[in-house]
């Protein structure tokens, strides 16, 4: 396949094309359902958790006032 096109699923592109990602991923996302994005949305945000907690971010440190 051409470098600029889509086989199943899978997007290939030359350099530079980022107009070309970001409707493929729209699209994308268009073709779920509103509870598959739902899922989708959930997972990431686990993933990222686990992601910022084994790269040392974890929970902002809390302020205590001085009395």
């Amino acid at each position: 396949m051409e470098s600029g096109g889509v086989s199943r699923g899978i997007l290939l592109l030359k350099e530079g094309a980022e107009d070309l990602e970001r409707e493929f991923e729209l699209d994308y996302l268009r073709s779920l359902t509103p509870r598959q994005r739902f899922i989708l949305m959930m997972r990431k945000s686990r993933e990222m958790r686990a992601l910022l907690r084994s790269h040392g971010h974890r929970t902002a440190t809390s302020i205590t006032k001085r009395k």
